[in-house]
């Protein structure tokens, strides 16, 4: 559909270092267009263009592509593109203050657009997102929703909850289920990618809510009570509090109010669970 992607790709030289692996699959491409319905009105911020062949899409659709990019050599294959509705970057994401680019281009929120090296996920979507305390993030409320490219097991991890397998469900998931809606678009497989990676791949979408999912009357307190949940995932949730400092007869009292088994452990409890704990717990 796009004039062959693959063969594009190979005359590029990609840097491990650098996570790269570049999307090729054109239909994948197009689906990332659709799911966040791109059109003229939309400013969006694309992170990780590498040498632009989603770039080359969205500015055919979008009012203005700004393109946070890091290798300076991916960043000339993107300055070919000439398209007057795009910006290029160069900086690392994570050092990048996205309320900055809205104010700069005067609107209120953007789109993000990421095919982001995998090994740096987890940071990066808290950088989006913010801290499940941090109430005012300036970048989540610079952003309406984010398309995300994750590996498989990372998406798996987003989307899960008490019922999933226990290695799914997890201080990842809470944040990221906590500020957006969050689901799975679609798996991608290796294939998609040159250089191919050594794991399959997902197209994640978040749309950013106004409010946090659970009201409650301390966010640091319920963030302390998650780390203490998920800290020993062998132990019991009674435990895991205990030895994160909580005392022992008021977790005891807490669990036993909230029906609670002392044997449960923090991977069996819902995010609502959660918040009802954090909060019986600031009562004693």
């Amino acid at each position: 559909m796009y004039s062959n992607l693959f063969e594009r790709a190979k005359y590029f030289r990609t840097k491990k270092r650098l996570g790269q692996n570049f999307l090729v699959n054109s239909e994948v491409i197009d689906e990332i267009l659709e799911y966040a319905q791109i059109n003229e009105n939309d400013v969006v911020l694309e992170i990780g263009p590498g040498v632009g062949f989603v770039t080359e899409q969205l500015v055919k659709k979008a009012k203005k592509v700004i393109a946070v990019e890091l290798d300076e050599e991916a960043i000339k294959e993107l300055e070919k593109l000439e398209c007057d509705n795009l910006e290029i970057i160069h900086n690392d994401i994570l050092k990048t203050d996205i309320s900055e680019i809205t104010k700069q281009n005067g609107i209120e929120k953007l789109k993000v657009v990421a095919n982001i090296p995998y090994y740096i996920t987890a940071p990066i979507i808290s950088h989006l997102l913010g801290e499940i305390d941090d109430l005012d993030n300036k970048n989540r409320n610079s952003i309406s929703e984010v398309v995300l490219m994750v590996q498989e097991e990372v998406a798996r991890r987003m989307v899960a909850n008490e019922n999933s397998p226990s290695k799914q469900y997890g201080l990842l998931t809470i944040l990221a289920q906590f500020w957006t809606e969050c689901e799975i678009i679609r798996l991608v497989g290796r294939k998609s990618f040159y250089p191919a990676p050594k794991v399959n791949s997902a197209l994640v979408g978040l749309k950013i809510n106004e409010k946090p999912r659970l009201e409650l009357s301390n966010y640091a307190h319920f963030r302390r009570v998650l780390k203490a949940g998920f800290s020993q995932r062998r132990k019991n949730i009674k435990n895991c509090l205990v030895n994160n400092g909580f005392d022992k007869n008021i977790v005891k009292n807490v669990l036993e109010k909230l029906n609670i088994s002392e044997n449960t452990r923090g991977e069996s409890l819902s995010i609502s669970a959660f918040g009802e704990l954090s909060e019986e717990l600031l009562k004693q």
